[in-house]
């Protein structure tokens, strides 16, 4: 059984003509951002904004619950389908932006090839597509590609990697650790108005004893405002160390967005002088269900 981690935005380095463009790298602190021909004057401040809104709309997902279907397979010799890993399940999130699953459908899996692991399930969850936050925005180098068109939106497009990947000292250590952190790499499309993200194409990075099938994920708006992943989709050949190959098709689909209503209580004015212990006791919070383990 092989250790699959599924995820599903990120980010990878465009291996391009560099040395025939002219470029311009920012210094060390905070993000690196090389500035090649053709990039607009004010490139740092597009990459720091939508840095900024990822973060933005990371913390606002938290106040929305949403279906979630993730389908994984694995594909024999002719195309037929050798494997199934299916789930169904609606999410909802708690005030601290702790997340829960209600499962609707989850029958026996079918996999022999892969294992699916808990990093896996939370990477099915949707909650690592804002993976550029603002808070890790020094950790990665970002290069300038051009513009393009996508649908009917005017994007900037930028090339992305994680600085640890040159690190082998830290690659090192993050090897060793029980809990390694991943990173993303890819290619990011950015709304040339709005500057947020709209579009994503990568993969989870480093890869050790794990192999990471290449993601193609794209976003739309939700409630006029927030660009929230909806739909994920990779078709991939996983190689392993041991020259052992598995074709992985993967989509993820995110539905049925609806905004949470929090708490709320009304004071009137004068209730200020109301005697605290005339107030009705408020009954002890329901514990939530744990989530439930594949």
């Amino acid at each position: 059984m092989r250790r699959v981690l599924l995820t599903i935005l990120a980010a990878l380095l465009c291996a391009g003509s560099a040395a025939a463009q002219k470029q311009n790298v920012t210094p060390a602190a905070g993000p690196t951002i090389v500035n090649r021909s053709g990039a607009p004057e004010d490139v740092e401040r597009i990459v720091r904004t939508f840095m900024q809104k990822e973060a933005e709309f990371r913390k606002a997902l938290n106040e929305y619950g949403f279906r979630r279907e993730a389908i994984l397979q694995t594909i024999a010799w002719g195309g037929q389908i050798s494997g199934e890993y299916l789930r169904l399940s609606r999410f909802v999130f708690d005030d601290s932006g702790n997340r829960f699953e209600k499962i609707l459908k989850f029958p026996v899996p079918t996999l022999t090839e892969l294992q699916i692991t808990a990093e896996d399930l939370e990477d099915f969850g949707g909650v690592q597509s804002f993976a550029l936050e603002s808070s890790k925005m020094n950790e990665y180098t970002f290069a300038y590609i051009g513009k393009e068109k996508i649908d009917e939106l005017d994007t900037y497009v930028f090339d992305v990697t994680p600085k640890i990947l040159s690190d082998q000292a830290r690659l090192k250590a993050l090897k060793a650790s029980k809990k390694p952190e991943r990173f993303f790499q890819g290619r990011i499309w950015v709304d040339d108005r709005d500057l947020q993200i709209v579009k994503a194409r990568g993969k989870g990075v480093p890869e050790f004893d794990q192999r990471f099938p290449t993601f193609e994920t794209y976003r739309e708006q939700i409630d006029g405002k927030y660009w929230f992943p909806t739909y994920s989709y990779a078709d991939d050949e996983l190689t392993f160390k041991t020259g052992q190959s598995v074709h992985l098709r993967m989509r993820i689909k995110f539905t049925d967005f609806e905004r949470l209503r929090g708490r709320a209580s009304v004071i009137e004015q004068g209730d200020e002088s109301k005697d605290k212990d005339d107030e009705p006791a408020k009954p002890a919070p329901t514990p939530p269900a744990q989530k439930p383990k594949p």
